[in-house]
This record gives C-alpha cells, sequence and structure tokens, in this order.
C-alpha cells in the first residue's frame, strides 16, 4: 500500500471494505461486534453457554415455561474509538504489507463499517514521541484523513507529518499509558479498539502481580493489563493483535545481524536449530500470555497477519461473534 498515492491507497481499502466485507457481514447496524444497544428487539429462546442471562425476558419465560432472552438493537450516532500503535515495531513485515498498513487495514474496517450509518470515529495515535489524538468525526472525508495521517506518520523520530492539524498531543510511550489515555479522554460508552502487536518493550515495567503459564512457571502480567482492564469495565472492546510470520518462526539462514527497532540495538545472532527452536517457544509463549491477558480482561480478540487475507480473517470473526451473541447471519460462502 506504502507504494501507492495516498488517494489510491485509501479508495482500494474502501472498496475492499465495502464490496468484500461489508457484503459478507449482512446487516442494518451490526458491525464486527454486535453491540448490546438500549432498545428492545424481540424475544427469542435461551441458547445456554451462549446468550447473556442478564438479557433473560422473564415475562415471555413465565407464560411460555420456557427460557427466553431478549435481543438489544444497537444504538445509533454512537461513538467508536481506537488506539493505534505507530511505535517502531509496526514499521516491520516480510508478508505482503508490513504490520502498519495492517494495521490501517483493520482501521479501515472498523471506520467503514461505523461512519456508513453516521456514526463518530476518532483515534489515539500512539507514537515514540507522544501521544496523538484524532478527534471523533462521522463520514467519508473524516476517515479518509484519519487514515491518510496514520499512513504517513513518522514511527521513528517522531518527524513526520502529524504535527499540525486538528490533532492534540501530550507525551505518552507504552502501550499501557496509551490505554490509560484512551480510557481518562474517553468517558461515553461505546465501542473500544486497541490494534497493536501488544510486543513488549525491553525496559517494559513489570508489576507486582503475576500468573502462571501452560510450562508451570510465573509469568509477569503485561503492564496493559490492569489499564485495559478499566477500560473493557465500561465500555465494549475489539483488540486487534497484528502479527508477522517472521515473529513467530526464523529461517535457517545462518549468521544474520539484527537490530531492534524501538531501541536500535544490532546483535549478530547465529540462528541454528536450537536457536531457531528457542526463539519459536518464546515467541508463542509471548503469544499464549497475550492471548490469556486480553481474555481476563473481557476483551474481544482478533489476529490478522501480514501474510493472510484480512478481509476474510476479519470476516471470519465477525461471523463467531454473531454466532456467539445469537444472531442471524448470513453465510456469504465464507467458513470460520
Amino acid at each position: 500500500m506504502a507504494a501507492l498515492a495516498p488517494e489510491r491507497t485509501l479508495r482500494r481499502l474502501e472498496l475492499s471494505v465495502t464490496r468484500r466485507l461489508e457484503g459478507l457481514l449482512n446487516g442494518e447496524h451490526l458491525g464486527l461486534i454486535p453491540g448490546p444497544g438500549t432498545e428492545l428487539a424481540e424475544a427469542r429462546v435461551y441458547q445456554p453457554g451462549e446468550d447473556d442471562v442478564r438479557h433473560m425476558d422473564w415475562a415471555v419465560t413465565a407464560r411460555t415455561t420456557t427460557p427466553h432472552v431478549r435481543d438489544l438493537v444497537a444504538d445509533h450516532e454512537l461513538e467508536a474509538w481506537a488506539l493505534m500503535d505507530l511505535t517502531p515495531s509496526m514499521d516491520f513485515g516480510t508478508g505482503t504489507m508490513i504490520k502498519r498498513e495492517l494495521a490501517v487495514a483493520a482501521l479501515a474496517a472498523v471506520g467503514f463499517l461505523t461512519v456508513r450509518l453516521g456514526d463518530r470515529v476518532g483515534a489515539y495515535l500512539l507514537r515514540p514521541d507522544g501521544m496523538r489524538r484524532w478527534p471523533a468525526r462521522t463520514g467519508k472525508a473524516a476517515m479518509y484523513a484519519l487514515l491518510e495521517a496514520v499512513l504517513e506518520a513518522d514511527t521513528g523520530t517522531g518527524t513526520g507529518t502529524l504535527g499540525g492539524g486538528p490533532f492534540g498531543s501530550r507525551p505518552a510511550g507504552t502501550l499501557a499509558e496509551g490505554i490509560t489515555s484512551l480510557d481518562r479522554g474517553q468517558k461515553r460508552r461505546g465501542l473500544r479498539v486497541i490494534i497493536s502487536d501488544f510486543l513488549p518493550p525491553a525496559d517494559d515495567p513489570a508489576p507486582a502481580a503475576a500468573d502462571t503459564g501452560h510450562d508451570g512457571h510465573r509469568h509477569e502480567p503485561p503492564a496493559w493489563e490492569r489499564p485495559l482492564r478499566r477500560l473493557a469495565a465500561r465500555h465494549q472492546v475489539l483488540a486487534i493483535e497484528i502479527i508477522d510470520p517472521r515473529e513467530l518462526d526464523l529461517p535457517d539462514v545462518g549468521l544474520v545481524e539484527m537490530t531492534d527497532p524501538e531501541t536500535g540495538a544490532v546483535h549478530e545472532i547465529v540462528l541454528n536449530r536450537k536457536v531457531r527452536e528457542r526463539y519459536a517457544a518464546a515467541a508463542a509463549a509471548q503469544r499464549e500470555r497475550t492471548r490469556a491477558a486480553l481474555r481476563r480482561c473481557g476483551s474481544h480478540h482478533l489476529v490478522l497477519r501480514t501474510d493472510r487475507d484480512w478481509i476474510a480473517d476479519v470476516a471470519r470473526f465477525a461471523l463467531r461473534q454473531r454466532r456467539a451473541a445469537g444472531r442471524a447471519i448470513a453465510t456469504g460462502g465464507v467458513r470460520p
């Protein structure tokens, strides 16, 4: 995408979302996550293990002697806020795109499905030099402006194109600080989307509590878990994890020089079988800790990879969410 002019890039993104993704996710106001809403809809039979007992319709249940739940129609004119991780690690990629470009595609999927009915989308952009806030606006023009700003953002020295315009800024650096800023800055209930690779920085401070992993060892929970718990207690949270295949497994290429994009440190490493196996095990453990932490926070978790069809992955995720919510779905030819 970076090789294209921004306008062509964004138009292609919009076509992908509106033609492919929206065509697969038929519905009046259902997005990637069916919202709880406040407006009552029809009652239906309770599905054990899938429906929330808090939505039980006791009047219908008493009349029919069969447990029923009441569906809720999602509110209109909502605000969706996204936290975009634009730290240097997001400028890595060995698939069909780099991770930042895939993050832009994920934001476009959420944004275009949100603004189509007049809802507003805003964003917090987490960069090494601070936090940038893009105010919530409605319409395709505002969505184009936000996506173009993210595409052109400088993730290194902080001398990119985000210095002016409608942004406000204040110092921030870690994902935990970004989530805290989003939680404190936006109190109105709605959808909150965290788009990041969830890779911990080398100097990430470890919290006092710890959890036990599948390997039997005690692992410190990520620093962003506590603020994400607070965010998920009030809002509906979707965590989109951006992954590149080379972050999971390394090729057998012998001696290589590797650079940490966050710190700039360069190391010479011999990628023999033992090193590759240890790296793969550590990467799998890190992903499992991320998945477990997101589950403990009660947030929805979508994984997108730079070497996969992101449209199909988003559609499969949304279809699973609808099934879990007991909604009627249109198969549209996509197999979950």
